[in-house]
């Protein structure tokens, strides 16, 4: 029995990592979709079979499985890759919005005792104990016990507000959209939104429940601005090297990010003089840092408006980090399967580092002997937990609305999300192939309507803007294609519900790894640069390098588009001047213009025969 060949045709959805066609026919070739025999497909593996069905099926012909190149499997794939990739913001995120204190306040604090080893019942059966009234300083460390217990609670709800708001987005990005972006409150907005606008513990300007406000009306404003394609049109004035570098600046951020402790192998540390230096010490010889200010009297307070850091700085010990180099480990997992070719090469290493860091009483746990790591491993192992919203959802307030502040945050959140979410939409788009020669993809408009509705239902919730996340390029690495995979990103999301334990307690270390390995992948979009032409060149370096070291895409954007404006400002003006005819005048150089041809009787009409016509 004779099977006929049938040409292939180069798909414009398929990112092409090894021909096959060059192979007999193999379990890959018919997973990445070439025709087989009706005789052949029963004896084909059971996944195999399973991924012609889909392909074939109302569901494979919706997401356009065979139009994009793909398989059912392989979408099944990279959304967990994307998933393991960004679940870290599940812990993360929450983390940093509770360190805006949330809905919590002076009212949660308790009484004490003016020594802190004497209950409170106790306290006045002794008349050198009185009992302190809490006030604004029970927010601050030493921290009440009545304020702590809030905040946990607050950061319970804020984990699953993170979740229910990512699967809400990721629903609408995959059904409306067809594109393998994942959404989840974005970094960067997330760290505004605590330790600008509310502050830590609520010491900024404006309340935590005001602050919702305005990105609830900020998310309102950006819906009716897709809505109506206006942010289509914002988006492609950026100009063309800043749009094609921005790839690979976030790509550069990315791999910043899994170069630090907080969601990263921990290799980039802090320093006083250089800013950042070698690290990779152990976590007990680190040290957090805060701005302070010295009393004449000696006391030292914390400098307002100031925060305390992250344990980011080495004191001792650099290199010799037992988590670092588990995540070197797991660097070299997955950089071995990339450079083979083997698909699932970042889940292979996250699923690793992630398995041996779940051992307690090893220097490589997740869960260390510490009041912290106490409770999340308490909290680990419950393994299922549903948790409800008590405190975040529909905390809004317009209290403040008439304030100057108010403004700032809402005007700020508006331009940070058309930057920096409309880039990292170009950006994954154009990652995955997506785009045209004018920039535009498949699915735009919906992929637009996405991440502006999320943010309503975000703030609903009691979180800060939802954006495309750019983990997603994790996904689209390997190999998805549609929108299945923002799909199985929500399926697991929907999982969460029950199994935050497991999910929040990935480590950092583990996620370091494929964050670098992707800006690798990234950084390819550079040599579509002119780096000959420095009008080109210059603007697309300042989106580069800006972008990681400001840590935020939006900086970088603004960085390479004011920077393409001034180096372009002389060429239009003179081409301004050259769309008009400009009439000098040889005396008195008065220059006359004329719009419609140079006019012999103007000329004559001076009484001046050396005036002359100049075209410029």
């Amino acid at each position: 029995m004779k099977v006929q060949k049938k040409v292939r045709t180069k798909n414009p959805f398929s990112l092409d990592y090894s021909n096959h066609s060059q192979k007999p026919p193999t379990k890959m070739d018919i997973e990445s979709g070439t025709p087989r025999s009706p005789s052949s497909t029963a004896s084909q593996p059971l996944l195999t079979q399973l991924n012609m069905l889909v392909a074939d099926s109302k569901v494979g012909k919706r997401f356009k499985i065979k139009e994009r190149n793909t398989t059912f499997t392989t979408e099944l794939r990279a959304g967990t890759a994307t998933f393991l990739t960004m679940a870290y913001i599940l812990a993360v995120n929450a983390s940093i919005l509770a360190d805006s204190g949330g809905p919590c306040s002076v009212s949660d604090c308790v009484p004490l005792c003016s020594d802190p080893s004497i209950p409170l019942s106790n306290c006045t059966s002794n008349p050198s104990f009185r009992i302190i009234q809490p006030d604004e300083s029970c927010k601050f460390i030493p921290v009440n016990p009545g304020y702590s217990a809030c905040l946990e609670n607050v950061r319970k709800d804020l984990i699953v507000a993170t979740v229910a708001s990512s699967l809400i987005g990721c629903v609408i990005m995959g059904t409306l959209a067809n594109l393998p972006l994942a959404l989840a409150p974005g970094m960067g907005t997330n760290a505004y939104f605590a330790y600008t606008v509310v502050g830590f513990h609520g010491s900024g300007n404006v309340s935590y429940e005001s602050a919702l406000a305005a990105v609830f009306i900020e998310g309102l404003i950006f819906l009716l601005i897709s809505a109506v394609g206006l942010r289509a049109k914002l988006a492609k004035l950026v100009p063309k090297p800043v749009r094609i570098s921005s790839s690979a600046g976030i790509g550069l951020f990315l791999a910043f990010i899994g170069l630090q402790n907080n969601q990263g192998i921990g290799l980039v540390g802090y320093s006083s003089s250089t800013l950042v230096t070698l690290g990779a010490c152990p976590r007990s010889a680190r040290a957090s840092l805060a701005p302070v200010v010295m009393a004449a009297n000696g006391s030292v307070s914390l400098l307002p408006g100031g925060t305390i850091s992250s344990d980011i700085l080495c004191v001792h010990g650099r290199m010799e980090s037992s988590t670092f180099w588990l995540g070197v480990v797991g660097f070299v997992i997955i950089a071995y399967c990339l450079v083979k070719n083997i698909k699932g090469a970042m889940i292979y290493g996250i699923v690793f580092v992630t398995a041996i860091s779940w051992f307690r009483n090893t220097n490589v746990t997740a869960f260390p002997d510490t009041p912290l790591g106490n409770s999340s491993y308490d909290y680990f192992k419950k393994v299922v937990d549903v948790h409800k919203i008590e405190s975040t959802a529909g905390a809004l307030s317009f209290k403040d609305f008439g304030k100057g502040y108010f403004w700032e945050a809402l005007i700020t959140f508006l331009y940070v999300d058309i930057l920096d979410t409309t880039g990292t939409l170009y950006s994954m788009a154009r990652f995955a192939g997506f785009t045209d020669d004018d920039g535009n993809f498949e699915g735009q408009y919906f992929a637009f309507m996405s991440d502006a509705s999320s943010i309503v239902i975000g703030s609903l919730l009691g979180t800060s803007p939802v954006t495309a996340f750019i983990e997603s390029s994790t996904g689209i690495r390997e190999g998805g294609r549609t929108g299945l995979t923002a799909l199985t990103v929500a399926g697991y999301f929907m999982m969460a519900f029950f199994f935050t334990p497991l999910l929040a307690s990935i480590p950092a270390w583990a996620v370091g790894p494929p964050l670098i390995l992707v800006g690798v992948l990234m950084m390819k979009a550079v040599v579509e640069i002119d780096w000959e032409d420095m009008r080109q060149a210059i603007p697309a370096f300042m989106t580069l390098i800006l972008m990681p070291l400001t840590y935020s895409i939006a900086y970088g954007l603004i960085g390479g588009i004011g920077t393409y404006m001034v180096l372009h400002l002389w060429d239009w003006g003179v081409l301004g001047l050259n769309k008009l005819e400009v009439v000098k005048r040889a005396n008195n150089s008065e220059t006359v213009v004329i719009s419609n041809g140079i006019s012999s009787r103007n000329i004559e009409s001076s009484g001046d025969k050396n005036v002359k016509p100049v075209e410029v």
